[in-house]
């Protein structure tokens, strides 16, 4: 009798037929998932109430609304869930035609009235009165999708510029473009970097990717230091006495809210950097609120859960059935671990004021929407690949099960010397194969 691999859930285990039962990274994810939301609504509600009634409004307004878009969030998760991962690459184009359309017609002139100025910035697109989407959120689940499925089919192409990454820059652009001219330069490299990183897991030449950057040196000198607030802020983080001036004022007002915080943090409601110190207390600068609030032991605890996903993620990313859950596994990891370690830099002055949210904690329906997807989209590629552990679905199976076979890597890279279109190749599975004679 076929032994169950130590990988899935005991038999003993019996949860409902939602897919959650074949295997503990999706159960976990989903834990660490409502965990992490749970706990931001808490800290939502300190950081914000001050906020909420200087605008007028209740003290749980901002609440009220993170949680709707939880609500949204969550029925999207349950809804990628359940959708086999292979339909994406048959999604992938419509996604990202409408991702680029959308993208153009908020910066076009004439559109104020649907895509109003905010901050100095068009960066969203009005529905109704009151609520309002981030188009360039939407845009990370649609570059990830949508190179994932062209890296798989031009996989042998590569080895040259011209037909290998070329072609990739060519739409990269048309979506990144629009995102610098809102502008938003922080999302726009990110989205850039998530499109890269999933092109390099799939085997994209290293090299390229060098003269990638060094061609793009100029335009983004140009982006950071030629650019008023953007070069401000890198002089007020390269230069300590920088932090006293008014370009360095959040920077200062974060790390004195993480300094005072000590080990316990002043008590959950009892931080003093929300009261007109800090900026934007309940986004771009939420971390900052839990080292003052929660302390040494709060900032460990969301360390940790982020790990803890990140880790998960790509695990489910190295057992994937194919290439393609491969990769939209590793790119769906890279959108929340890229988001939550450079908001938890900015928070420490590691790096310069970005304005990126705090995956599942940060206020922003939009980015917890994507972020709730994203985790659906993996809990998807791990239902699929436990299906694909169990014995007697290898029986019924014709299709590769990689992750039994020792594919020990997120990606085709680090499987050389087998060509790529050997090592995504159709084959049968071990229990079908007919023994090799002797002699």
């Amino acid at each position: 009798m076929a032994r169950r691999p130590m990988d899935t859930a005991p038999a003993r285990v019996e949860l409902p037929d939602v897919g959650l039962d074949r295997g503990w990274e999706p159960p976990i994810l989903l834990a660490i998932t409502l965990t992490l939301f749970a706990f931001g609504v808490v800290t939502l509600y300190s950081a914000s109430a001050i906020l909420a009634r200087t605008a007028g409004e209740a003290d749980h307004y901002f609440v009220l609304k993170q949680l709707t878009g939880g609500a949204a969030g969550f029925v999207a998760l349950a809804v990628c869930e359940r959708i086999p991962y292979r339909i994406w690459q048959r999604l992938a184009w419509p996604m990202m035609g409408v991702t680029i359309a959308v993208l153009v017609l908020i910066i076009l002139p004439g559109t104020e009235e649907i895509a109003p100025r905010i901050n100095g910035a068009r960066r969203w697109l009005e529905i109704r009165e009151g609520t309002r989407v981030q188009p360039s959120e939407f845009a990370k689940i649609a570059i990830i999708v949508w190179t994932a499925m062209m890296a798989v089919k031009k996989q042998d192409a590569f080895q040259r510029l011209s037909k290998g990454l070329a072609p990739f820059l060519v739409v990269w652009m048309l979506v990144l473009v629009p995102i610098v001219r809102e502008p938003d330069l922080s999302t726009a490299m990110l989205i850039g970097l998530l499109g890269g990183l999933t092109l390099f897991a799939a085997g994209a030449r290293i090299g390229h990717f060098i003269f990638l950057g060094v061609v793009s040196v100029p335009l983004l000198a140009h982006q950071l230091f030629g650019v008023g607030f953007r070069a401000d802020r890198w002089a007020a983080w390269l230069s300590p006495e920088g932090l006293a001036g008014d370009a360095g004022y959040q920077l200062r007002q974060s790390l004195i809210a993480v300094g005072t915080g000590g080990i316990t943090g002043r008590g959950f409601g009892e931080g003093q950097q929300k009261f007109g110190f800090l900026p934007e207390p309940h986004n771009d600068f939420i971390f900052a609120m839990i080292g003052e609030e929660w302390g040494l032991l709060g900032v460990t605890f969301i360390v940790l859960a982020f790990t803890a996903l990140i880790l998960i993620g790509y695990r489910i990313a190295r057992r994937a059935p194919d290439m393609f859950g491969q990769l939209l596994a590793v790119g769906c990891t890279n959108l929340i671990a890229l988001q939550a370690v450079l908001h938890m830099s900015v928070g420490l002055g590691l790096v310069p004021t970005t304005g990126l949210a705090l995956p599942l904690i940060s206020y922003g329906r939009s980015n917890l929407l994507v972020t709730f997807a994203a985790i659906g989209i993996l809990m998807a590629v791990a239902r699929e690949t436990d299906l694909d552990w169990r014995p007697d679905t290898l029986e019924r199976t014709r299709r590769p099960d990689l992750a039994r076979q020792g594919v020990a890597a997120i990606g085709p890279r680090f499987a050389r010397p087998e060509t790529a279109s050997a090592r995504w190749a159709t084959s049968e599975p071990a229990s079908r194969r007919q023994p090799e004679e002797v002699g």
